[in-house]
C-alpha cells in the first residue's frame, strides 16, 4: 500500500488547471484565512473522492459515522490511482469537484495553488494532535489545507535468519549499514545483502532521507538545492552499495519481494504494508524469519521519509460544514485505529497509537518511533516533476554512468529550470 509513489502527468496539465480556475494565488499573497465550522450533527449528503485499496473500503467503513449523524449520507466514489490525478485536475478546471477527496502525500502544494482546496477550519483541527512530519504535507505557506488521514514510513526490513548466521545486529549508522549488508552477503548466505528500490520506482523516497541524514535539506530560501556537500554525501552513500556489488542492478520488474522471501536479498528498505505483504506470500512461518529497525543514521541524524494520504475538502463542496465533520471524525483515534484494522493503514494522529490495535504488533512500534524523526518533500506545485528527474539521474549513478558530484549537477540543474511552481 504505497499511496505516494503513482503519478500521473503533471506539468502541462497543472498549467492548463491554473488558468482555467482563475484563482490561483502567488507565492507573495498573505495566507490564506480559514473558516470556522458549525458546531452540531453532520446533514445531508457529502460526496467523496478516495483511491486504491482505501477508497474500496471506505465506502462500507463510514456508516459509523452515518449512524452517528442521523441524516447524513456520505457516497464514496472509489478511483484508480493511476488516474487520480487527471481526474481531479479535470474536476477543479470544469468546476466539478466533490465535497472531499483523499489526495497524494505530496499533492496539497499543487492543488492549492489552483486555489481549488479549502482552508482547513482553526476551530476544528488542533495540529499537534499528528505527527509533525504528516502535517507538513498539508501547511502549505503557512495555511494548511486539508488533514492527514495516514501515514507511512520507511524503516529497514532485514532477514533476521541470515542476520543470525552472520553474527550481526541491526546497524545502527551508515558504517555499520554497509558493514551489515556484506555481512549478509558474504556470511549470511544472501546473493545480494540489501535490495536498494530505483528497480522499484521509488528511488527518490530513499535519497531523500539520506540527505536530511546528512544535515542537509533540499530547498533553502524558497530555491531547490540539490548540489549541497550534503547531497552529495547521500549521493555517494546511495551509490556504494552498487558500486560494492551489495545491492542489484538488474532486478526483473515484479521479481521483488519474492527475492527476499527466497533469501537471495538480505534486507530493503520499505513502508508497513509491506509486512503484510511478507507475512502474506512467505507463508507459514516466514513472519519469525524477518524483522524491522529504524533507518540507520547518518552524520546528523536518522530522519526517514513520511508518506501516506491526506483528506481535503474543496471551495465548491456542496455541504462543506458536514464535509469537514467527517474529516475531523476520521481523525479521532479509535476511528483511525479501527481504519488500520481495515486496510492496515497508519494512523496520522499520535495517540492512535495506544490503541489496543497498534499496540498488539511490536513491529509497528518500530515505525511508530520512526514517525517522531521523517520529513516529507516540499508541497511545491512542481514537486511530481522534479521526483521524476531524480528518479532518472539516480539510475544512472546506480549503474555507474555518472558519479554522485555529477548526479547532484544534473538535478539541480533541471529542478532549477523547472523551479518551485510558487
Amino acid at each position: 500500500m504505497n499511496t505516494t509513489t503513482p503519478r500521473a502527468a503533471v506539468g502541462g496539465a497543472l498549467a492548463l488547471v491554473i488558468l482555467a480556475a482563475g484563482c490561483g494565488r502567488d507565492a507573495g499573497e498573505a495566507p490564506e484565512q480559514a473558516r470556522n465550522v458549525t458546531t452540531g450533527k453532520a446533514t445531508g449528503e457529502v460526496t467523496v473522492w478516495a483511491m486504491g485499496e482505501e477508497g474500496k473500503a471506505l465506502g462500507a467503513f463510514v456508516k459509523d459515522f452515518e449512524s452517528a449523524n442521523p441524516g447524513v449520507k456520505v457516497t464514496v466514489t472509489a478511483i484508480g490511482w493511476d488516474v487520480a490525478h487527471d481526474k481531479l485536475t479535470a474536476a477543479i478546471a470544469g468546476s466539478a469537484t466533490p465535497d472531499v477527496s483523499m489526495i497524494g502525500s505530496t499533492w496539497s502544494g499543487e492543488l492549492a495553488k489552483t486555489g481549488a482546496l479549502e482552508p482547513t477550519p482553526g476551530n476544528l483541527v488542533d495540529k499537534s494532535r499528528f505527527f509533525p512530519g504528516a502535517w507538513q504535507t498539508v501547511d502549505v505557506n503557512g495555511t494548511a489545507y486539508g488533514v492527514p488521514w495516514y501515514v507511512e514510513t520507511r524503516v529497514l526490513y532485514y532477514r533476521t535468519d541470515q542476520a543470525e548466521k552472520a553474527g550481526v545486529q541491526p546497524p545502527e549508522t551508515w558504517e555499520e549499514f554497509t558493514a551489515f549488508a556484506k555481512a549478509l552477503k558474504e556470511k549470511g548466505g544472501a546473493k545480494n545483502g540489501f535490495n536498494q528500490s530505483y528497480t522499484l520506482g521509488a528511488s527518490w523516497q530513499e535519497v531523500l532521507p539520506l540527505i536530511w541524514q546528512a544535515g542537509g535539506e533540499i530547498v533553502k530560501d524558497g530555491e531547490y538545492t540539490f548540489d549541497t556537500p550534503q547531497a552529495v554525501a547521500a549521493l555517494k552513500q546511495y551509490e556504494s552499495l552498487f558500486r560494492q556489488k551489495l545491492a542489484p542492478t538488474d532486478t526483473p520488474e515484479n521479481a521483488f519481494p519474492q527475492t527476499f522471501i527466497k533469501g537471495e536479498v538480505g534486507g530493503f528498505f520499505s513502508g508497513p504494508w509491506m509486512i503484510g505483504v511478507l507475512d502474506n506470500d512467505g507463508g507459514p512461518g516466514f513472519g519469525d524469519k524477518f524483522d524491522v529497525a529504524p533507518y540507520p543514521k547518518g552524520p546528523v541524524a536518522g530522519t526517514s521519509f513520511v508518506g501516506g494520504a491526506d483528506m481535503a475538502v474543496f471551495k465548491k463542496a456542496k455541504n462543506r460544514d458536514a464535509a469537514w465533520k467527517f474529516i475531523q471524525w476520521l481523525s479521532e483515534p479509535k476511528v483511525q485505529a479501527k481504519w488500520y484494522t481495515t486496510v492496515k493503514a497508519l494512523p496520522a494522529v499520535q495517540s492512535a497509537w495506544q490503541e489496543p490495535e497498534l499496540t498488539a504488533d511490536k513491529r509497528l512500534a518500530v515505525f511508530g518511533e520512526q514517525l517522531k524523526d521523517a520529513k516529507t518533500p516540499p508541497p511545491f506545485p512542481t514537486w511530481e516533476q522534479v521526483a521524476k528527474v531524480l528518479e532518472a539521474e539516480l539510475e544512472k549513478l546506480a549503474r555507474g554512468r555518472q558519479t554522485p558530484e555529477q548526479t547532484a549537477q544534473a538535478i539541480q540543474s533541471q529542478a532549477g529550470t523547472i523551479g518551485t511552481g510558487l
